[in-house]
């Protein structure tokens, strides 16, 4: 028997309770892992609290991603030891994910734990910082240079703008962070490589099909009205990488950046993102972050207050990183 997190519904309520777990309950998998560490993203938030429609079948153990030691495996590229870790292939929403002591998983989804990084520190980066890490990716495969002028990072002070901020300050980019909490978040921003911060009160008036240009290269973690705003605020021959909808999944712009500025939208995607990829990303970040990132911006939690965080996390009330420690 173990610990775990489970949601279940009630009336249409999402109700989150810790519950004793016995192995034979968890779902289908090709290998057995004792959870160290899981963290809470956005999207977890929306799936404890039921704000979101992340959750489909209950119960459901949350948690999109998890770092932890191999129990038993049936696959030959796992042994009993390994170190691995999961983010994504919809773990935490239709299949029982890392809010739990123990996993079990299909081998596929899993990636070995990258030399360097250790359970906790691996959460701190999680799918948030993994998303990161491809948005910059987008940038780089986009040809946008440090030369090129300022990269404009969106909702900065979460998990995924807070690792790209880092990301892009070490490959030597001057960054602009936008933020809606300046004075809590900007000395954190600063620490992390922000040359600036910008107050997101300056990107919620609509935009006009064109405006000023700004821009060499953004990450927006935000979509809706802002997204639209720094479209039309890129410089010629840009890029965007768009990774989340934290302001809306809607997009109110106009073809104009695109044609007449040919600038790039390119969606970023972790979930289904391929192994290779994964395992190119997760060596990336193990190279570009600083010891520094992690000696800031987490906070570390016992699954009893998952719940809380999950609530604060909804309601724009998280800087950086909450890991779970299991």
């Amino acid at each position: 028997m173990f610990n775990a997190l489970v949601l279940n519904q009630e009336e249409k309520r999402t109700i989150a309770n810790i519950e004793q777990i016995d192995e034979s309950q968890l779902p289908e998998g090709d290998v057995l892992i004792e959870v160290d560490y899981s963290s809470l993203n956005y999207k977890d938030g929306l799936a404890i609290t039921g704000k979101g429609k992340i959750i489909r079948n209950f119960p459901m153990v949350p948690g999109i991603d998890l770092a932890g030691t191999v129990i038993s495996s049936e696959d030959g590229r796992y042994q009993a030891g390994d170190k691995v870790v999961l983010t994504g292939w919809g773990v935490g929403e239709n299949h029982w994910g890392g809010m739990a002591q123990r996993a079990r998983l299909k081998a596929d989804w899993l990636v070995p734990l990258p030399k360097g990084l250790d359970s906790k520190k691996a959460m701190m980066v999680g799918t948030a910082g993994f998303t990161g890490m491809l948005c910059v990716q987008a940038l780089l495969d986009a040809g946008i240079k440090p030369e090129d002028g300022e990269i404009l990072v969106t909702g900065a002070s979460g998990g995924v703008g807070s690792v790209a901020v880092t990301l892009l300050a070490e490959l030597g980019y001057k960054v602009a962070a936008l933020t809606g909490r300046v004075e809590q978040n900007g000395p954190l921003l600063e620490k992390l490589g922000a040359s600036r911060i910008i107050d997101r009160v300056e990107f919620e008036e609509p935009a006009r099909p064109l405006e000023k240009q700004v821009w060499a290269g953004a990450v927006d973690t935000v979509g809706s009205k802002v997204l639209a705003k720094v479209l039309a605020q890129m410089d010629y021959n840009s890029a965007v990488a768009a990774c989340g909808l934290a302001g809306g999944f809607d997009l109110p712009t106009t073809v104009m950046p695109f044609i007449l500025r040919n600038v790039r939208l390119q969606g970023v995607d972790s979930v289904m993102c391929p192994t290779e990829k994964r395992i190119a990303a997760w060596e990336k970040l193990v190279e570009l972050l600083p010891d520094s990132y992690f000696e800031q911006a987490c906070t570390e939690v016992a699954l009893e207050e998952a719940p809380k965080y999950a609530e604060d996390i909804t309601n724009g009330q998280v800087t950086g990183r909450v890991v779970i420690k299991l």
